[in-house]
């Protein structure tokens, strides 16, 4: 849950790089919640009210946080227009999206899993 609040306290950051886990987690997070706004949404409203406004509220923040993954694999965030490929777009976006980072420092920035190890074996807890 923590990763997932992390993303949305970068509300609309495309700059920086995004670890493997901080994209994967907000994505299920951002699952389990639209299952949950939906089930809510037709119970009670059902005309996807709750749904439309949950789903705008993360938009900027989920493409954000894509870009900043696309950063971490050394690759510019307009690679994220591939995905409006049918299925094969979609099929190497998600290749991208799931590989691991580029190793050291990108013309991005440093690579977020070298701090996070750094900032561990000098006893700081993230």
């Amino acid at each position: 849950m923590n990763w997932y609040i992390a993303v949305l306290k970068k509300y609309g950051v495309f700059s920086g790089r995004a670890r493997r886990s901080e994209f994967w987690y907000f994505t299920l997070f951002n699952v389990l919640i639209s299952i949950v706004v939906t089930i809510i949404d037709l119970a009670t409203i059902r005309i996807g009210l709750l749904t439309a406004l949950y789903t705008l509220a993360v938009l900027i923040p989920g493409l954000a946080v894509q870009v900043r993954r696309l950063h971490d694999t050394n690759r510019s965030g307009w690679w994220l227009f591939i995905g409006l490929l049918p299925l094969i777009g979609a099929i190497v976006l998600l290749v991208f999206l799931a590989q691991d980072s580029h190793a050291g420092e990108n013309r991005y920035g440093p690579n977020p899993k070298a701090e996070a190890a750094a900032l561990g074996s000098a006893g700081i807890v993230l």
